[in-house]
C-alpha cells in the first residue's frame, strides 16, 4: 500500500507540474543526434546553455552553439520531402518539446524527414529565480489594428543575422547529406512556431542561399511584408484568441496580391503556443490540413 500510494503521489505530481505555467529547473536532457552546425558562439551570450519546464514542455535558453537534430522515417516510408522545424520562445528561448521534437515526429511517420533546428538565442538571465521575474514581467496589451496596418509585431524589428545563419547552414547540411538522407532537394520547406515563425518568414524574404520549396508559418506575425517574385507556396494557421493575430491579415494579402500560392486556417480558438493541439481546441486539426495541403501541392510523391 505504502509502494502504491508513493506511486499515486508521484503520478499526480508530474500531472500538476504538466499543467503548471510555473518555471520548473530542467537537467539538460541528452541529444544523441543533435548535429553541430558549426555557425559559431555567442560573445554577448554570458550565462551557459540550460533548461526548464513549463506547461510541461522541456524548454532551452540562452543557446550559443546551434545544431540541428534529424528525425528520420521508418525505412520503406520516406517520401524524399524534408522540412525544418523551428521552435519558438520569442527568440530568448526554444519550445523544444512542444514545437519541435514532437512536430518533427509526427512528420516523420507521415514519410517526411524532419530536422529540429536549435538556433541561437538572444541572453537571458541566468539564474531560474531571475528569468523567471522577467518572464512574469508586466506587459502592455497589444494595440488593435487592421489588416493593412504596418507590421506590429516588435519581433520583426530584431537583428535575426546569428539565427538567419543557423537556418541557411542547416539547409546546406540537408542539401550536403541528401542523398544519404533520402531526402530531394527539390521538396525542403520549412515550419516555425511564433517566433521560429518569423524566422521562417526571415530567411524567406532575405536568404540568398536557401531555396524553400514551401514554408508553414504557424502562429507567427500576421503584417505585411514585400513578397519575393519567387516566393515559395505558403501555408499559414492562428487562431483568432492569439495576441499575434492581433485582426491582421497582412502577410496572407501580400502573398495572395503577390500571386503566389497561399493557404490561410484561422481558427476559431486555440490560444498561442498550441503545437500539435491542446484539448478542445478547433485548432488541432491544422497538422492534417498541412499535410493534405503538402499532399495536394505534390510534396510528397515519392521520387
Amino acid at each position: 500500500m505504502k509502494k502504491l500510494f508513493i506511486a499515486i503521489l508521484t503520478c499526480l505530481t508530474f500531472n500538476a507540474i504538466a499543467q503548471d505555467g510555473t518555471i520548473y529547473p530542467l537537467d539538460a536532457p541528452k541529444e544523441p543526434n543533435a548535429i553541430p552546425l558549426n555557425t559559431g558562439s555567442l560573445k554577448d551570450q554570458p550565462a551557459p546553455e540550460t533548461w526548464f519546464r513549463q506547461w510541461g514542455d522541456p524548454m532551452a535558453r540562452n543557446i550559443s552553439k546551434a545544431t540541428l537534430t534529424p528525425f528520420f522515417p521508418e525505412k520503406g516510408k520516406a517520401n524524399g520531402a524534408a522540412v525544418i522545424v523551428a521552435p519558438g520562445g520569442g527568440y530568448r528561448w526554444l519550445s523544444m518539446g512542444n514545437e519541435g521534437w514532437e512536430v518533427a515526429e509526427a512528420l516523420a511517420k507521415k514519410g517526411v524527414a524532419a530536422f529540429v533546428l536549435k538556433y541561437r538565442l538572444f541572453p537571458t538571465p541566468e539564474k531560474i529565480d531571475d528569468f523567471t521575474a522577467w518572464m512574469n514581467r508586466p506587459r502592455p496589451a497589444p494595440q488593435k489594428t487592421d489588416s493593412t496596418a504596418k507590421n506590429t509585431n516588435p519581433m520583426a524589428q530584431m537583428d535575426l543575422s546569428n539565427q538567419l545563419t543557423d537556418a541557411e547552414a542547416a539547409y546546406a547540411m540537408i542539401i550536403k547529406n541528401a542523398a544519404a538522407w533520402g531526402v530531394d532537394t527539390q521538396r525542403i520547406g520549412m515550419i516555425g512556431f511564433s517566433a521560429g515563425a518569423g524566422l521562417t518568414m526571415h530567411a524567406t524574404l532575405n536568404s540568398k542561399t536557401m531555396k524553400l520549396a514551401f514554408i508553414g508559418p504557424i502562429y507567427g506575425g500576421m503584417g505585411p511584408v514585400k513578397v519575393p517574385a519567387n516566393a515559395p507556396p505558403m501555408f499559414n494557421a492562428i487562431a483568432s484568441d492569439d495576441f499575434l493575430f492581433n485582426s491582421q491579415f497582412g502577410v496572407i494579402e501580400s502573398w495572395f496580391k503577390a500571386g503566389r500560392p497561399v493557404e490561410f486556417h484561422l481558427y476559431q480558438n486555440g490560444g498561442h503556443g498550441f503545437g500539435l493541439g491542446n484539448p478542445n481546441r478547433t485548432s488541432n486539426k491544422w497538422f492534417d490540413a498541412f499535410m493534405h495541403w503538402l499532399d495536394v501541392n505534390k510534396f510528397l510523391g515519392s521520387k
